[in-house]
């Protein structure tokens, strides 16, 4: 394999839409540290803050507090799904949540990376897709481009690269066998 020396001066940041005007980002920001991420901020008003900058979330959401939520208008979360104390949901292209889920503690969605072979190091992003009644547990990490299908469970620490099938279980490290 041959490497590539990077010149990150060069970095244009091709291919992303960050899909706002700066003013519109920059509200955001403020009211999102100020405000939504708070313990004080009641859960009905996250998802009404949410809402207000162009997600779309469904009823009975409960997003609790110290939530991350990079850019609300690539957000979107059905009806009954939770969103656990401080998630981060870094999306630099959509996230779509279906019904029913839990994402637990912690959990960190990741749509972006880097191309590792651009020696300007471009983005490589990927939307992230979780289906109706899956469950990612706490402290997992789905990173760009992948599918959790409906009713699966990604297990706690786990680090998912690759769609994981509807009804299934994925967990990383696997497990000791004794």
């Amino acid at each position: 394999m041959t490497q590539v020396s990077r010149d990150l001066s060069s970095f244009k940041g091709a291919g992303y839409d960050v899909g706002r005007p700066k003013v519109v980002q920059a509200l955001w920001l403020l009211v999102s540290g100020t405000v939504m991420m708070r313990w004080w901020c009641p859960a009905r008003l996250r998802t009404s803050i949410l809402r207000l900058f162009g997600a779309k979330i469904g009823e009975r959401v409960l997003i609790r507090h110290r939530v991350r939520v990079h850019w609300p208008w690539k957000l979107v979360v059905g009806t009954n799904s939770w969103i656990g104390e401080g998630c981060w949901v870094l999306n630099l292209e959509p996230v779509v949540i279906g019904h029913d889920v839990c994402i637990s503690q912690d959990v960190l969605l990741c749509t972006g990376s880097h191309l590792r072979n651009s020696a300007t190091f471009e983005f490589d992003n990927a939307p992230i897709e979780i289906g109706d009644e899956a469950w990612v547990c706490a402290r997992a990490v789905v990173l760009r481009g992948v599918r959790i299908g409906a009713r699966a469970v990604v297990g706690a620490n786990s680090v998912v690269t690759r769609d994981v099938p509807d009804d299934s279980v994925h967990r990383s490290p696997a497990p000791i066998e004794y």
